[in-house]
């Protein structure tokens, strides 16, 4: 068994991206992006300074524009509006979900496209539908195509069931996985026999949100497995949507949760700034 750890993944994303990084400098040209966060939810936070270390290591820059739990659609949408304007910014990420007493969908539809860098508007992810290059993938449905190519897992002409369909990670790695060739099949928690589903796959794409719901004989020898799920156990500790304890040993490959992944759509993130940088 392979353990497809994120970290080296994420170094081989940092080296890459060095010399554009280098070059948009000699321009005059610091990548940045901007964070807008509403309130302070501790998640949030978390991730807000993950980000932070991630970008000034590479000598990007991040603007954190915060706003207070009670603020109006007007302010939340000013913010937006200056950050499209602002051709020092060159990634937009909002943080979700939004207070109640905020429209999430006027918000995230007003983020300038080329600007979406983790593809939240209906423009963006039509775009990832229709296979447009130009489009930015959501980070995380990203990191795992980033993670089969680092690691040599040839997805063309593969079964891959993807189990869970968000538009956040689901149907969108779906689309990225049909665009390498992949035979895709999408399931989801009210799938009727779900285990023969993962049984006829050669990789199995874990992102519906349920802890450990992938169980030891839902797996087969040879296969690979991309757990995608960030849920907490009956322990308080943080797991995936697969048993790893139960499965690791018979399948080719896994990756750990954490330390797998989640560490890569930092790095994935950082990516599409800088191509967006590029572009602009």
């Amino acid at each position: 068994m392979t353990e497809l750890l994120g970290k080296p993944v994420a170094d081989k994303i940092n080296e890459q991206l060095s010399e554009s990084i280098s070059s948009l400098k000699e321009k005059g040209i610091v990548p940045t992006l901007a964070v807008v966060r509403v309130g302070a939810r501790e998640d949030d936070l978390a991730y807000e300074r993950g980000l932070l270390k991630k970008f000034e290591s590479m000598n990007c820059g991040v603007q954190v524009m915060e706003l207070p739990d009670d603020c109006t659609q007007e302010d939340l949408e000013n913010t937006i509006i200056a950050a499209n304007n602002d051709s020092e910014i060159h990634g937009i990420l909002m943080f979700r979900p939004l207070p109640k007493h905020l429209s999430e969908e006027r918000i995230k539809n007003l983020i300038n496209p080329a600007k979406d860098v983790d593809s939240m508007g209906t423009a963006s992810l039509a775009g990832v539908f229709a296979g447009d290059k130009n489009a930015f993938p959501p980070c995380t449905a990203q990191a795992v195509i980033e993670i089969c190519h680092f690691y040599g897992i040839d997805l063309k002409g593969k079964k891959v069931t993807v189990v869970g369909r968000s538009l956040v990670i689901g149907k969108p790695v779906a689309m990225l996985l049909i665009g390498e060739n992949a035979t895709v099949t999408v399931c989801h928690t009210k799938t009727v026999d779900l285990k023969a589903e993962c049984l006829a796959a050669d990789i199995i794409v874990a992102c519906a949100g349920c802890a450990k719901m992938i169980k030891e004989d839902y797996v087969k020898e040879g296969q690979y497995i991309l757990d995608v799920g960030m849920n907490v156990d009956e322990n308080g500790k943080l797991c995936g949507d697969v048993d790893f304890a139960n499965v690791a040993e018979k399948v080719a490959g896994i990756t750990p949760v954490p330390r797998g992944v989640g560490s890569v759509t930092t790095s994935v993130l950082l990516k599409h700034t800088v191509n967006g940088a590029l572009k602009a």
